[in-house]
């Protein structure tokens, strides 16, 4: 059996990674999506173990002590991770891994492991980005500030990332991301990965 894919999804918040990662999942099997952990509180709807794990700042940072991080950052100012044994064990299993984490810690992954393929989603433009922070509201007016202000600095790091879409239509930027998956896979195929 080969080894799986690491995919890395990134872009600022309300870039629409969440929707297109969902999308792609229903889109393509032998997906699996390595669920973060966060020192943030869950947003209306979220569930333990689904969208993330939801952890205290102090069992994160005995984590980060312990090593068990492939990837971690703070990030509006709240603490995420990736736990690397998640990962690598479905990697293992021969299953396709999607990351869907900031811009830090997707160049922690790629130095981790090079092979691994970064996609960052661009938002058509800063005022729709603006536009889908506040009508999502799932933010405090400050916060949204902070994290448009941040979404300026992550997409100037855009340029580090092997892939860029551009989610201006959900379907035409679903599409983009598909193909990259299957051009990987076929990739992966042709070479005969172990």
């Amino acid at each position: 059996m080969s080894r799986g894919i690491l995919f890395v999804l990134s872009g600022p918040s309300g870039a629409g990674k969440g929707t297109l990662r969902r999308l792609l999942f229903q889109r393509l099997p032998g997906l699996a999506y390595s669920v973060s952990c966060t020192t943030r509180q869950p947003r209306p709807g979220e569930t333990e173990g689904v969208e993330y794990h939801f952890v205290s700042e102090e069992a994160f940072r005995e984590m980060i002590a312990q090593g068990r991080f492939l990837e971690w950052a703070k990030v509006h100012d709240h603490f995420y991770g990736t736990r690397a044994s998640d990962v690598r064990e479905v990697l293992e299993r021969g299953l396709d891994v999607v990351l869907e984490i900031d811009v830090q810690g997707a160049l922690q992954v790629k130095k981790a492991i090079p092979e691994a393929v970064t996609l960052f989603i661009d938002p058509p433009s800063v005022e729709e980005l603006e536009r889908r922070l506040s009508c999502r509201g799932t933010e405090a007016p400050e916060e949204r500030r902070l994290r448009l202000m941040n979404a300026k600095a992550e997409m100037e790091q855009a340029r580090s990332y092997d892939h860029r879409v551009v989610n201006d239509h959900l379907e035409e930027a679903l599409e983009d991301l598909a193909h990259l998956v299957e051009f990987y896979r076929g990739k992966r195929m042709k070479e005969g990965t172990p």
